[in-house]
């Protein structure tokens, strides 16, 4: 790998040109892991058993429920990794200033779709009860850090986020108790927490640490996409450090010494012992927890490079406007959703819930079959396609407009 610490804030390295091939594999993971991420929301508001017990709970669950659930794991790593590097790809179209103000208001605006639009879609409650800081949050604060970030030395921004990733599982015994200012703070950097404040509930589901280290990797990984390296050597680079955080991830977990908070154990199966291994901590997410997911990312990137067919070019549909599909498909589950409450025991009105859907006591009782599920996320998935579809070709047809940059 080499060194953008030589460039200027302002000069342009016009030398480093993109491989196209690879973008494709990018959108294609991206793509896929966004179709998986809507079986999960679709679970939450769907499945009965998502009222009942926490589907990775090996004392209540069943194989498929756990694998419905553990499956999507992949998602919000996966594309946390790949947005720093689709950054560092974006930036070689700019300068280091133009990108640093582009990720500095692209992470401030997804914070407050967070805290709003996107708030709204998950509870359609218009007084905004709870306010969740999730995913897109932590994708947004990640990229206002590594705004600041990229004015480093690369190598530095390698090393600090592989600290940030490697490192912070040491602070799983530090805890900051009670409901002040400085516990807040600390669930914002490491360690998920329930707030009330100013009568709301502030739920902070995504501890910031380990993901702005994830992105800076994502963004240093970005440096392999550059016409400086071959695609026979970089499908080999992608094969031996998938294979290597696989290998790692197995070394770690089997000697539950460090990585994660929860150890695995041997349970009532092989099958269980085997999902006790697979279960790893997602909030913050472990250093097992991202080797699990992006060792297999890697592997497939390295696979899919060069593949395309139909079938790969209309999942890629889905990770070109991946921003534009998470909004949709989060108000029509839940719009879907008050109407599989009308139309069962329950009242389309409890769907306007207060905290989290599978939380909130008056749906208990509601829900449906686990194939039930999986039918109504087929249909989302796919008729979202053509919906998809129509926003991509709008989108290449006026790269003039840049606010569609930020959708």
């Amino acid at each position: 790998m080499h060194t953008t610490a030589t460039l200027t804030n302002t000069a342009r390295p016009p030398e480093i040109k993109l491989n196209r091939v690879r973008i494709t594999s990018i959108d294609l993971l991206r793509g896929t892991v966004m179709i998986i991420m809507a079986l999960d929301h679709v679970r939450d508001y769907f499945h009965a058993g998502a009222f009942l017990y926490d589907p990775l709970d090996l004392t209540q669950t069943s194989p498929v429920v756990f694998l419905t659930r553990w499956i999507t794991h992949y998602c919000a790593p996966v594309f946390v990794f790949l947005a720093g590097t689709s950054a560092f790809l974006s930036g070689q179209k700019k300068t280091k200033k133009e990108l640093s103000l582009f990720l500095l208001t692209r992470g401030l605006w997804l914070i407050i779709l967070e805290l709003t639009v996107i708030n709204f879609g998950w509870l359609f409650n218009i007084e905004l009860p709870t306010i969740p800081l999730t995913v897109i949050w932590a994708l947004g604060i990640s990229m206002v850090v590594l705004s600041v970030l990229i004015h480093l030395p690369y190598r530095l921004i390698l090393i600090i986020g592989i600290v940030l990733v490697a490192g912070h599982n040491l602070l799983d015994s530090v805890h900051v108790p009670g409901k002040d200012v400085e516990s807040v703070l600390w669930s914002l950097l490491h360690e998920p927490g329930l707030y009330e404040i100013e009568g709301k509930n502030l739920f902070i589901g995504y501890p910031v640490i380990p993901w702005i280290g994830l992105m800076a990797l994502g963004y240093c990984f970005g440096q392999l996409y550059t016409s400086r390296v071959d695609p026979q050597k970089r499908k080999k680079i992608l094969f031996i450090m998938g294979s290597a955080a696989i290998a790692l991830f197995v070394i770690l977990r089997f000697s539950n010494i460090y990585g994660d908070s929860a150890y695995w154990s041997s349970q009532s199966s092989p099958l269980f012992t085997l999902f006790s291994f697979l279960k790893t901590t997602k909030y913050p997410p472990s250093l097992l927890y991202i080797l699990m997911t992006i060792g297999p990312a890697l592997l497939f990137l390295a696979f899919t490079e060069q593949v395309s067919n139909r079938a790969t070019k209309m999942i890629s549909i889905y990770g070109r406007v991946p921003f534009f599909y998470y909004l949709l498909h989060l108000y029509i589950i839940h719009l879907l959703a008050m109407l599989a409450a009308e139309f069962s025991s329950h009242d389309w009105r409890d769907m306007i819930v207060s905290f989290w859907v599978n939380a909130d006591p008056q749906l208990q009782g509601y829900g449906f079959k686990l194939w039930v599920t999986y039918a109504v996320w087929i249909i989302i998935v796919v008729g979202l396609y053509p919906v998809c579809r129509w926003y991509d070709k709008y989108k290449t047809n006026n790269k003039h407009k840049k606010w569609l940059s930020y959708l």
